[in-house]
């Protein structure tokens, strides 16, 4: 099962990364492959009770490539890892199929509970760079979380992940077939809301400029006195009510 394996291994990086040139290139100077590859052992190795000689593969691995994966962590099929420097993922941590992670990326836990306590990653999910995903909870299928994006809660299907703390933004709930890797080209909500309301006051200072250059906004209006005239320069205000028009609003 291991040559089969590589060979998915090898040919996930062609289908993902438009820099890989041959097979020799990838088997030479890909560490997410020699990071993926150290752990496929570890992880055997762990599964058949054994603690130290795994662990101690692990850290050779970190070691050489500078991602650091726990023989615990369960991967999927079609797993890439990027340039891969600073990439952490924990003990407890599950990844589904067709991943793929950017460097700086982490999937760790939020304290010092036992059992699960990473993040579960599904299907056709695209992690950016300096994303962190804290804690045990889901990660939906078809999934993308922005660059530097902190999530610390579920994530369903079909949805992009944005900001610290990660907000969620719908994909129109239309499944993405194939890994987007655009992880670059996301929506800012937050940036979208400063423009509105940058528009919003450029509006109303029009308004005010073109409603003074016509007639006073503010009217006195006498408790006994019906009659309406504009607001003196020094006029006294004592027993009159200031109030606006309806249609000055």
């Amino acid at each position: 099962m291991l040559f089969p394996q590589l060979r998915r291994d090898v040919r996930v990086i062609f289908e993902r990364d438009p820099a890989a040139k041959s097979i020799w290139e990838v088997i030479f100077c890909y560490p997410g492959f020699h990071a993926v590859l150290f752990h496929r052992v570890a992880h055997w190795m762990y599964l058949h009770k054994m603690v130290l000689i795994p662990r101690m593969i692990s850290q050779l691995s970190r070691f050489l490539t500078g991602i650091e994966i726990h023989p615990g962590a369960k991967i999927g099929q079609g797993f890439f890892i990027d340039h891969g420097t600073g990439v952490v993922i924990g003990e407890t941590a599950e990844v589904g199929d067709n991943v793929t992670i950017y460097q700086g990326a982490t999937l760790g836990g939020t304290g010092k509970e036992k059992g699960k306590r990473h993040p579960t990653i599904g299907n056709n999910v695209v992690i950016g760079a300096g994303a962190k995903i804290l804690g045990s909870f889901k990660v939906g299928d078809n999934v993308k979380i922005g660059a530097g994006s902190v999530v610390n809660k579920p994530i369903p299907s079909d949805t992009t992940v944005v900001g610290v703390p990660g907000r969620i933004v719908l994909h129109h709930g239309i499944p993405i077939k194939d890994p987007d890797l655009r992880h670059d080209d996301l929506p800012d909500p937050v940036n979208e809301m400063l423009k509105c309301l940058m528009h919003r006051v450029e509006y109303l200072e029009q308004r005010l400029i073109k409603e003074e250059s016509g007639y006073n906004v503010f009217e006195i209006i006498q408790h006994n006195d019906s009659s309406k005239r504009a607001v003196p320069a020094t006029g006294e205000r004592e027993g009159r009510d200031v109030r606006l028009r309806s249609d000055d609003l």
